[in-house]
């Protein structure tokens, strides 16, 4: 994308009144509270526990934008819309918004980052929570998801027996290899908290009588042995050079030999600029 005017330029910096409210919309779980049938302000406020007011600002504001219907002073889900936003939807990216929400601090700390300048130990960012991580997991799925089964046909799993899933998270890939090598059996590799998330839908997958979950720190920890075919998602361009130099060492050491290692992530080209979302 290109700025050629002044207004481009503005629109851009102005673009995140429109992602905070979005966001905000999500956090109070105000699509899936509409889904269900539309409702005034003052009955989705004490819904809420939010100040009318302030509300109803935001409910106009999300109205506007076309993310809900506003009809005879009441607020509905936007049909449309509906699939997506709507937290308990097969299709719903709700995960992925939280998640964009729990990084609103980290991200509004960019020109501190820059400058060098460290929070303090009472602004220092706190361990996830667990809905935050739940939020981050259901995040992995909703990219995972619609792509997993394309990118397990390119691998082409072959007669590999043994994967080792390296930061499995939701278990999406997991479950797309098992589908497409029936003989396979599976390791998924992750926090602990994690891998009792990946549980949850591995067994409503039916594939947990053919993964092994196994809890620890791929930066401390070494990986499980005796694998054919290693995947490593979404972990490399969150690192150093020298973190991944030794997460692929432990990878390669949890091959048998003749062991394959697929790496799905941003792979930057030599001037840094593409693909747009790696830079």
């Amino acid at each position: 994308m290109s700025y050629n005017s002044p207004e481009d330029v503005l629109r851009l910096a102005r673009n995140f009144m429109e992602s905070r409210i979005l966001l905000s919309g999500a956090e109070l779980n105000l699509f899936t509270i509409l889904s269900q049938a539309p409702l005034t302000a003052e009955e989705i406020a004490h819904r809420t526990g939010s100040d009318l007011r302030a509300l109803t600002i935001l409910l106009d504001a999300l109205a506007a934008m076309g993310l809900i219907s506003k009809e005879n002073n009441a607020y509905g889900c936007a049909s449309s819309l509906a699939p997506y936003l709507t937290a308990d939807r097969p299709a719903s990216v709700i995960p992925m918004i939280l998640h964009a929400a729990h990084l609103w601090l980290r991200w509004s700390r960019l020109t501190n980052v820059v400058k060098g300048i460290k929070a303090s130990e009472s602004n220092a960012r706190p361990s996830r929570t667990v809905d935050e991580l739940r939020a981050f997991i259901g995040a992995m799925h909703v990219v995972a998801e619609p792509q997993a089964r394309a990118i397990v046909s390119a691998v082409n799993p072959g007669s590999a027996k043994a994967l080792i899933d390296v930061g499995g998270a939701s278990g999406t890939y997991t479950i797309a290899f098992l589908h497409a090598a029936p003989g396979m059996r599976a390791t998924l590799f992750d926090m602990p908290e994690v891998v009792e998330m990946a549980r949850e839908r591995l067994s409503t997958a039916g594939m947990l009588n053919r993964v092994t979950l196994i809890s620890g720190d791929f930066y401390q920890d070494e990986l499980p042995r005796g694998h054919d075919l290693a995947f490593v998602s979404a972990i490399i361009h969150q690192n150093s050079t020298p973190q991944n130099v030794d997460l692929y060492k432990k990878v390669f050491r949890s091959l048998d030999q003749g062991g394959r290692i697929v790496i799905r992530d941003h792979v930057m080209d030599s001037d840094r600029l593409h693909p747009k979302d790696g830079a």
